[in-house]
Formats: C-alpha cells, sequence, structure tokens
C-alpha cells in the first residue's frame, strides 16, 4: 500500500486499483482499518478491511466493529463536507 492507492484481486482474480480514502487505528479492538473506494465505480461504494503490518486485508465481521467503523465513516464525511463549505 502506498499512502493514496492500493492493489486489491478481486473475485475473478484481477488486479484492481483502489483509492484510499482514509486509514485509522482503533485501540479497544486492536486493528488498523483501511476505507476505500475503486474510483472506476460510478456507483461509489466505499470497502472496508482491517489490515495486518504487511499489507493482508481482513473481513469486518463483528456487527459491534461495524458500528465503530460506521461511526468514524460518519465523522469522516461530517469533516469532509465541512472542508467543502469552507
Amino acid at each position: 500500500m502506498d499512502e493514496t492507492t492500493m492493489i486489491v484481486i478481486d473475485n475473478e482474480g484481477n488486479e484492481v486499483t483502489m483509492e484510499i480514502l482514509f486509514t485509522f487505528k482503533d485501540d479497544n479492538y486492536g486493528k488498523e482499518y483501511v476505507l476505500y473506494i475503486n474510483p472506476e465505480d460510478e456507483d461509489g461504494e466505499v470497502y472496508v478491511s482491517s489490515y495486518t503490518e504487511e499489507g493482508e486485508l481482513l473481513d469486518i465481521t463483528d456487527e459491534q466493529e461495524w458500528d465503530m467503523i460506521e461511526e468514524v465513516f460518519n465523522a469522516f464525511i461530517l469533516k469532509h463536507d465541512e472542508d467543502l463549505v469552507h
């Protein structure tokens, strides 16, 4: 992973360059997370994974963990919207 993009392998085994929105660490779960999009996808779907030091992406399966990530993402959106207004 560099600072703005990363390569993921899709379900068909193709390499896809994703744009990183932001990363963050949560001490309660002891994990680091990355939120990213496919810039070629017009739907604008946001993907989320936790990741290891080696760059391995891991699925999020815990509902409470998803709730925490959603709160962080919503704060990111609010901050981003405020920055656009100012």
